[in-house]
């Protein structure tokens, strides 16, 4: 099993809607695929609770039983665990990070964003943790060019010799229409340039974690909300479902 952590130093920077993306992608391109909401916020739950689908891949959960959700999630068949939590929060980012294989630190392209997003970084180089900078909120290109902004932001991270995702969310409302119906963009907008951007974004995570991607593009807007399958054995206990 594969697991992922979605984490941000300052509230804000939109990772519930990556985190949910990235699992609803993962789900679509065939693979069994849990969210783990962590934040006691609950906004991946609030939205993914819209589908008929919810009880297999929905998981809320607080940090403190992360460790058991990872071990129980294996046991129970999930491929992938991909974990929302609570922005601003270091005890349970960590607790999410001790038990991921890579971390996705999300960032508007800001100078306060990028200045909390180092603070994320240097907790997850302290924990031993492999991690990348993701870019969220974006500027939409003009002309097939990003924001000089973006990349000079992207650059100046990299010279630092941090490792940044080459797919920069963009700030769409495909995002903000689809996850008010608990669809990823793949599902709302098949074909459409958010699409895509989650397409290349899973191709991506796919290489960091030794995936292999076969043909992930084709397959992100294909999922069917209305099939549906058996939750996995850990979903039904209750210490796994509770919410912290």
């Amino acid at each position: 099993m594969k697991t992922i952590a979605v984490v941000s130093h300052k509230g804000g920077s939109g990772k519930t809607t990556v985190a949910v993306n990235l699992a609803l992608a993962w789900k679509a391109s065939g693979m069994r695929a849990i969210l783990a909401d962590a934040d006691p916020v609950r906004s991946a739950t609030d939205s993914l609770r819209q589908r008929p689908d919810h009880d297999c891949i929905l998981v809320e959960t607080s940090p403190s039983k992360l460790a058991a959700l990872s071990y129980g999630s294996e046991r129970g068949g999930c491929e992938v665990l991909i974990i929302d939590t609570a922005g601003g929060s270091e005890g349970g980012m960590i607790e999410a990070l001790k038990v991921a294989d890579l971390c996705i630190a999300v960032s508007r392209p800001s100078y306060l964003d990028v200045a909390a997003t180092l603070r994320t970084v240097d907790m997850v180089r302290r924990l031993g943790r492999r991690g990348v900078v993701l870019f969220n909120q974006c500027p939409p290109r003009r002309n097939g060019v990003a924001s000089p902004m973006v990349t000079a932001m992207m650059n100046s991270l990299r010279v630092g010799g941090l490792d940044v995702c080459p797919t920069a969310i963009q700030a769409r409302a495909a995002y903000q229409y689809a996850i008010a119906v608990g669809q990823g963009v793949g599902e709302y907008d098949p074909g459409g340039i958010a699409s895509a951007e989650i397409a290349d974004l899973l191709h991506d995570v796919r290489s960091r974690m030794n995936v292999p991607d076969e043909d992930i593009r084709a397959g992100v807007g294909r999922l069917d909300p209305t099939q549906r399958s058996s939750p996995a054995p850990f979903i039904r206990r209750p210490v796994d479902a509770q919410a912290g």
